[in-house]
């Protein structure tokens, strides 16, 4: 066995870091399987229409085709989603078409390049309807229904207090219309998985963020029984929540019931531009009241989210927008409004940061408005207003011992005046900008547990069990972490099955920022459960006292010897028993009200505030970031490393928030048109952490991998505006806006 050191707070080597930079590691498109299908998707050429008719025949007729699938061949319901209430989205297109590059028919042939040519030989006949690409294209009287219900997928209010009496009290008001864009994804491995059939089972081998979420919908689907569908995560190439969708699998899974044979299924990365979630544009009306002293006394905010054609993730991106509107501030009376509203894009998912990122760029912006009328410095502004222990959130919610924004906000103000002083100037300006934020760790007012298991392995040594998915992020490094602490292992002493609905339970979605905090609480508790089941079964058969032993990680210490964890696991098992430990942890919450938005939607925040110092040229309109400085309170670092990597990551993806990147629904198919940073457009950023640790969390644990992204868009804006007097109010601050602009400006 390793030699054991502290675990929590030490880096290490992640056990996955050597095969990914040798090659070795094998994701869903690296699998060699024998005879298997090679599958091709027809996608609909119209945004809105209804199908009138669809013919097989020419592709049908292709050597090499199998078989060929259409909506009547789907076997079970043919709608998922990953939301309970809004599971509106079709595998196949039955009837209708809601946006252009929806799948209609599947084609599984011997070879990939004959399941494309029957594909482009499917004929459908559309009738074509009036296609809403707006939100307000489509709530506008005499728009077509999109849904059956509607075009209004979600709203959500939120009321404190009398905002209507603070603005009338208010010695400052301030307000604007913010925009932000549609962003793709951008991970490296467009999605891709394949399916084999065991022993009578569908066994779907995917990349995807939440496995145990797939199984239900493909059971849903599939019309078959839990036991009868397994899926396994394969090594994911990145998600950012664009893989907690189905995509491929669905397919792969149907082709393999129906035709008995192995298939697989990548997506093309036009495939993927066309067919996959995409971050909610929004439009955000905000007003803002603060008294002479520049106490904040009201918001009051109006968030239209475009969700495209199915929900996907919208109710929860309109939600956790409204209860983060008012950013990390102390504001007695709030107003705010959402909608998620369907338009006939394609749809709108779960992004880094769900809804958040989009509204710090409203509130931030705010916050530095109020504080030049006012002729305030903005960070104290921001300190003045800061939630601290025991303050209310604007859902009500009074917050426990972990909130470091103060602290954040304190370390960046000592760095503003360090580059104040130096900034300088040649043939542009330069400017500073800073943005804050919080974010509730988990999903919004609603269960949203983990569960885990660890047991003795056939060496004598142990295995943690979880359903947690792995992205790239080191959640495996994490658990592993917080299981070694606790057993008194090294990570290398611990063996681990991820990810797999036959072998593991369900760990949740690995999605907002919950892993960490609720997968590590999980694997924390069961690795508690497993050391006092093994001291109660060696007090038994060694006759001594429990409080006379102790558990070494590797066997159990009494006055007369040791015994192993193996011949604990076989006295165990003679009386029918099994070795092991059980952990399940769900975060406290409270439901918001369904009028007024009330409640505690999560257990714990994140927080964090960032510093940018960018430079503009007057002439061209380029903006450049030339230094990034983060500070986020994290809770505990389980793994700094990760905190740090996560937070560099994060600052990157909000670059191009910020300065380019805006998915054109009718143009972009591929990266030569839409951008991303580069390394030379993302500064090397200083990333820090504040430890604020959480009473709850495991060994004081929050989260950080999507406030990572969130402060850096508003920072950034507001460096531009330090530096040419020029506000943004429309993300991307691309040439185009920057240049417009300042010509508004007069070029001042």
């Amino acid at each position: 066995m390793g030699t054991f050191n502290k675990v929590v707070g030490v880096d290490g080597v992640r056990r996955d870091t050597v095969d990914k930079l040798t090659g070795k590691e094998r994701f869903s498109g690296d699998y060699k399987i024998p005879g298997a299908l090679a599958l091709a998707i027809a996608r609909s050429s119209e945004a809105h229409a209804l199908i009138k008719n669809i013919d097989l025949t020419k592709a049908k007729a292709l050597p090499g085709v199998v078989r060929v699938f259409t909506a009547e061949d789907v076997p079970g319901e043919n709608s998922y989603g990953i939301i309970p209430i809004t599971k509106d989205q079709p595998m196949l297109a039955a009837g209708k078409v809601r946006f252009k590059g929806e799948a209609v028919a599947l084609v599984a042939a011997e070879s990939l390049e004959v399941a494309r040519e029957a594909a482009a030989l499917i004929e459908v006949e559309y009738e074509p309807l009036k296609a809403s690409f707006t939100p307000e294209e489509a709530l506008a009287d005499g728009a077509e229904a999109i849904h059956d219900k509607g075009n209004l997928c979600f709203e959500h209010d939120s009321l404190m207090g009398d905002p209507d009496k603070a603005f009338a009290e208010a010695a400052v008001i301030v307000e604007d219309t913010y925009t932000t864009s549609a962003i793709e994804h951008s991970y490296m491995e467009p999605e891709s998985g394949f399916a084999v059939m065991e022993d009578g089972v569908v066994v779907v081998t995917v990349s995807t963020q939440n496995p145990h979420y797939d199984h239900a919908d493909l059971c849903r689907l599939l019309g078959l029984e839990e036991d009868k569908v397994r899926v396994k995560q394969a090594t994911t190439g990145g998600g950012f929540g664009g893989k907690l969708d189905l995509s491929v699998h669905s397919y792969v899974a149907l082709a393999t019931l129906l035709t008995g044979r192995p298939s697989r299924l990548a997506y093309t990365r036009e495939e993927s531009f066309a067919a996959s979630a995409k971050r909610h544009s929004f439009t955000i009306k905000y007003r803002t009241a603060a008294d002479a002293e520049g106490n904040l006394l009201a918001v009051d905010a109006e968030l239209v989210a475009d969700t495209g054609a199915y929900a996907s993730y919208g109710v929860a991106v309109a939600m956790r927008a409204a209860v983060h509107a008012a950013g990390p501030y102390m504001v007695p009376n709030s107003r705010v409004y959402s909608r998620a509203v369907y338009t006939n894009h394609v749809f709108s998912g779960a992004m880094r940061g769900f809804g958040v990122p989009q509204v710090a760029l409203a509130h931030e912006s705010q916050m530095e408005k109020i504080a030049a009328k006012l002729g305030m410095d903005p960070i104290e502004l921001r300190l003045k207003n800061a939630l601290k222990p025991g303050d209310k959130t604007i859902t009500g919610q009074v917050l426990g011992d972990s909130v470091g924004i103060r602290e954040c906000l304190e370390k960046i103000k000592a760095v503003r005046d360090e580059w104040g002083a130096a900034k300088g100037d040649d043939d542009g300006v330069r400017g500073i900008g800073v943005g804050a934020m919080l974010y509730g760790i988990g999903n919004t007012g609603v269960s949203n547990p983990s569960t885990a298991q660890i047991r003795v392995n056939k060496e004598g040594g142990v295995t943690l069990y979880t359903g947690c998915a792995d992205i790239g992020q080191g959640s495996d490094h994490v658990l592993l972490g917080i299981c070694a602490e606790t057993l008194g292992l090294a990570r290398e002493d611990i063996a681990l099955v991820r990810a797999d609905t036959m072998l593991t339970t369900n760990a949740g979605a690995t999605s907002a920022s919950r892993q960490t905090y609720i997968s590590g609480n999980a694997v924390k508790a069961a690795a508690e459960m497993f050391i006092a089941k093994a001291v109660e079964a060696a007090a038994k058969v060694s006759g001594s006292a429990a409080s006379e032993l102790c558990f070494t990680g590797t066997a159990v210490k009494g006055p007369d010897g040791e015994l192993s964890l193996l011949e604990i696991a076989e006295s165990l098992r003679a009386e029918g028993r099994e070795l092991e430990g059980e952990g399940y942890f769900d975060p406290e919450t409270v439901p918001l009200d369904h009028h007024t938005g009330q409640g505690k939607p999560y257990s714990t925040y994140g927080f964090a505030a960032q510093l940018t110092l960018v430079h503009v040229d007057k002439a061209t309109a380029e903006v450049r970031v030339e230094k990034l400085f983060a500070v986020h309170d994290i809770g505990k670092a389980i793994y700094p490393q990760g905190v740090i990597g996560q937070i560099s990551g994060g600052s990157a993806m909000g670059v191009g928030l910020a300065l380019m990147e805006e998915f054109d629904h009718t143009s972009d198919k591929n990266f030569d048109t839409y951008l991303i940073p580069t390394v030379l457009d993302v500064p090397d950023v200083e990333a820090s952490f504040i430890e604020h640790a959480e009473p709850t969390g495991p060994y004081g644990a929050k989260g950080v991998g999507e406030p990572a992204l969130i402060p850096t868009a508003p920072a950034i804006v507001n460096a531009i505006a330090d530096a040419v007097g020029v506000r943004i109010t429309s993300l991307p601050a691309n040439l185009e806006r920057v240049h417009s602009a300042l010509q508004l400006m007069g070029g001042k």
